[in-house]
């Protein structure tokens, strides 16, 4: 039987969050990311996290903004007008406004994108 964190080739989902220190919206991305985990029951998924610490490590990782959360290495929030990378703050657009983290409905849906493309 498959587990939640497999994908139907047998392939571990990655989660990882990209953030600068001290990011004002850490802490909101991780809880609504780990909320969102456990209503699509892949709450053993296990988050990491990594430190961006300057422009060239941004331009290497392909980062838009903090927090940038990567499922299996892609930015599904990625935007095409975005697309300059930054060491810096990013903003979400929701439906209820511009926020400094997806709405867990978001994070969710991108969960299940993943899921389901695997």
């Amino acid at each position: 039987m498959m587990s939640a964190l497999d994908s139907p080739r047998g392939e571990t989902i990655r989660v990882e969050v990209l953030l600068v220190a001290d990011c004002a919206n850490r802490q909101l991305a991780l809880d609504r990311l780990q909320r969102a985990l456990t209503e699509v029951d892949m709450s053993n998924i296990a988050i990491t996290t990594r430190i961006i610490a300057d422009e060239a490590e941004a331009e290497r990782a392909g980062f838009t903004g903090s927090p940038t959360i990567l499922i299996d290495g892609r930015d599904p929030f990625a935007e095409p007008s975005a697309a300059t990378t930054a060491a810096a703050c990013r903003i979400y657009h929701g439906p209820n406004g511009p926020s400094g983290a997806p709405t867990v409905e978001q994070l969710k849906q991108a969960l299940r994108s993943t899921r389901a493309a695997d």
